[in-house]
């Protein structure tokens, strides 16, 4: 596994990662030009992909087929430099008739708890909480700690 950036102009780079190429670049404030997304919300749509494809492949295996399914990744900064995550809170929104809840809940927690590498790594930097949604609903809804 290997990525690598060669700097274009002014703050964008062209990123290559596995065969597929596209840009990145700094915020306007940080000299960029809008070009592509920036560095560290790549770093959350990694734990929206990871997670989002653990639970469908668990899915997949225990025969529960939503008509949609979405993850979201939301974070705060922190004041100070350097400027890492505050919590994350993960969003899975279900879609379907007749979906299984006990199903869901433990697809998600197998993705959070053994599956998912960007949240194992990214649990060690900062809290990572979740909330799952079905049809709408609210079904559940992780605490912060403490």
């Amino acid at each position: 596994m290997d990525s690598s950036v060669v700097w274009k102009q002014g703050m964008a780079f062209d990123a290559s990662l596995e065969g597929h190429s596209f840009v990145i670049d700094a915020s306007e404030e940080h000299g960029g030009e809008g070009l592509g997304p920036t560095p560290k919300p790549l770093v959350l749509t990694a734990l929206a992909g990871c997670t989002a494809m653990d639970v469908i492949s668990i899915l997949r295996k225990m025969s529960v087929a939503p008509s949609g399914f979405s993850v979201t990744a939301e974070t705060t900064l922190t004041e100070q430099h350097p400027r890492v995550f505050e919590a994350v809170t993960v969003t899975y929104r279900f879609e379907g008739e007749g979906l299984p809840t006990k199903k869901l809940r433990r697809a998600v927690e197998l993705s959070e708890t053994r599956y998912c590498g960007v949240s194992a790594m990214l649990g060690k930097a900062t809290t990572i909480l979740s909330a799952i949604h079905v049809n709408g609903e609210l079904l559940e809804e992780s605490a912060p700690p403490g």
